[in-house]
């Protein structure tokens, strides 16, 4: 028995304490091993088209020797704002292979938002679909980036392409109007096809992604992750997840159906797919969940199913669900937020499955813990701390709590990043003097090492799987005309988990809710507006004027 990690003695069989760190140098050599080993094999499929492994290496180093025609500074950022499409996977492996890093930036994200990432980020380069151009549009003049590469939906389609860009911007008119500099993504690939690529030296201290990410201020922030801290989250999912891969022989199949700009979908989908040689089976819009359904009808291979409680909630309660068959699913992973338990039953009913809830956050690659994929049922906890990972309770006085109560959930694992970007004092905050970041999550350890999470130790809100800072929120409302000040809660939704719900005090006796409304979606991406907005006289408040978000609940 262990007393201090009581976890270990619930581990499967075969399932290391410890994983093997110095293996790889880089995130690069870990996955140009798989082109190595697989290059026959298809690694992705993406609006009915197939691209090999061999094919996905051959593009992304085109893409990575253009980059490296552009002259760019030895670790230098570059920002791509893509969904779930093939062109994501060979820029952001591309980005990588040239020696630079990586800022995934959410395609939903307003003109504002962008603005903010890449002035923060410094990210030099802009790749993105022309589907989100016009975001780009109203910030251009600004010169916020050196160049800006515009990728259009159809362009790793072949001839079929053509077809696919005329719908879109045509029929379906999906591609607002826009116009500033670029160079086109299939052009910057044939450059590169003619340059001749330099391989750079990567080390394991290098930067391999800025994930972005909510502060205590409210204030996107990025977690700066090392190759050494994606290296090893991917092998520890890896060694966790063997007992219920070790039987397949066959290629195996990911769904990848949340964004890969996210990192639950990046690490766990995306870069362990492509490490275990499998086939990334891309979903662009799993939003709408008619064509996803279509989807999962025509790919009933599908072996591992990562996604949040939502999208599972949305998939079952679709009457078409029923025609889904999934007889070769092997392992399906709730993260980005709590699993409701009558989701989880309904969807080991409907599947067969039970759902392996975990839990993770930007700053640890992500996860951190994870419910083994042999339960037979789902657990309502987040699991075990994965090999290699040290996890402690914490009170406010930083003093260890005993098993069965509650304090702050503090992470130590060889995943946790190396800090915030250019905020060392953040820094200082969250990472403790002995390595431990402290998550900010309030939960229990049972005696023999699972965990259950409680509640948020601040206000955060989480719609969907995203995380909503109220300070954010507030600051954009309160520069609305009209308004003299305004507080922001999280308020229970039954499908997405929690909405924001605005308090607001009016300045203009006439400003109205759909004047409200309409401004935020002005301002803000749309898991961040308020779906609920109350006028009041007056918000509550401390002696010394903070507004007390606790009261507004009674409200």
């Amino acid at each position: 028995m262990n007393p201090k990690r009581p976890w270990l003695n619930q581990y499967p069989e075969g399932v290391p304490h410890d994983i093997e760190l110095a293996r790889y140098a880089s995130l690069v050599e870990m996955l140009e091993e798989s082109f190595k080993k697989h290059p026959q094999h298809t690694a992705i499929e993406s609006m009915g088209q197939s691209i090999s492994y061999q094919s996905l290496d051959r593009l992304s180093k085109y893409f990575a020797s253009y980059l490296q025609t552009l002259n760019l500074e030895p670790g230098s950022r570059v920002a791509i704002m893509f969904p779930n499409v093939a062109q994501y996977v060979v820029a952001m492996l591309g980005t990588l292979r040239a020696g630079f890093a990586v800022v995934n930036v959410n395609p939903l994200y307003t003109s504002r938002e962008l603005e903010h990432q890449l002035r923060d980020s410094g990210a030099c380069i802009l790749v993105m679909l022309e589907n989100f151009a016009h975001i780009y549009q109203a910030i251009s003049d600004q010169d916020l980036v050196k160049k800006v590469i515009v990728s259009s939906l159809g362009d790793s389609l072949g001839a079929k392409g053509l077809l696919v860009n005329f719908i879109a911007r045509h029929i379906k008119k999906i591609v607002p109007y826009w116009q500033f500099p670029h160079e086109s993504f299939t052009h910057a690939l044939a450059i590169g096809k003619h340059h001749r690529f330099s391989k750079p030296i990567i080390t394991p201290e290098d930067i391999a992604f800025l994930q972005y990410t909510g502060g205590t201020n409210g204030i996107s922030k990025g977690a700066v992750l090392l190759h050494k801290n994606i290296i090893a989250n991917i092998t520890q999912i890896e060694v966790w997840l063997e007992p219920a891969l070790k039987l397949r022989k066959s290629q195996l199949v990911f769904l990848c159906a949340l964004p890969m700009t996210h990192i639950f979908a990046l690490t766990a989908c995306g870069l362990l797919g492509l490490r275990k040689g499998g086939l990334l089976i891309l979903v662009p819009n799993p939003r709408d969940i008619a064509g996803f359904i279509k989807m999962l009808i025509k790919h009933p291979n599908i072996n591992i199913f990562p996604a949040v409680n939502t999208l599972f909630h949305a998939l079952i309660h679709h009457p078409q669900f029923l025609k889904v068959k999934l007889p070769h699913l092997l392992v399906t992973i709730g993260g980005g937020m709590a699993v409701q338990k009558k989701t989880a039953d309904l969807w080991q009913k409907m599947t067969g499955v039970p759902i392996a809830q975990g839990y993770g956050l930007s700053e640890t690659s992500p996860v951190v813990c994870v419910n083994t994929p042999l339960i037979e049922s789902f657990t309502g906890s987040i699991g075990m701390p994965l090999p290699s990972t040290d996890i402690r309770m914490l009170d406010d006085d930083g003093i260890e709590v005993p098993f069965g109560t509650a304090g702050e959930i503090c992470i130590k694992g060889p995943q946790v990043m190396a800090g915030y970007w250019n905020q060392p004092e953040e820094t200082k905050l969250f990472i403790s003097e002995d390595g431990y970041f402290k998550s900010g999550d309030i939960g229990t350890m049972s005696a023999d090492g699972y965990v259950h999470i409680i509640d948020r130790k601040k206000d955060m809100i989480v719609v969907a799987g995203f995380k909503v800072f109220p300070n954010e929120i507030e600051e954009v409302i309160s520069q609305m005309p009209g308004v003299r000040e305004c507080a922001v809660i999280g308020f229970p939704h039954r499908k997405l988990g929690e909405i924001v719900k605005a308090y607001i005090v009016k300045e203009d006796s006439h400003l109205s809710k759909e004047q409200v409304v309409q401004y935020c979606k002005e301002q803000m991406t749309s898991y961040k507006r308020p779906r609920q907005i109350a006028f009041v006289q007056e918000l509550p408040k401390s002696n010394v004027g903070k507004i007390l978000r606790r009261h507004l609940r009674g409200l």
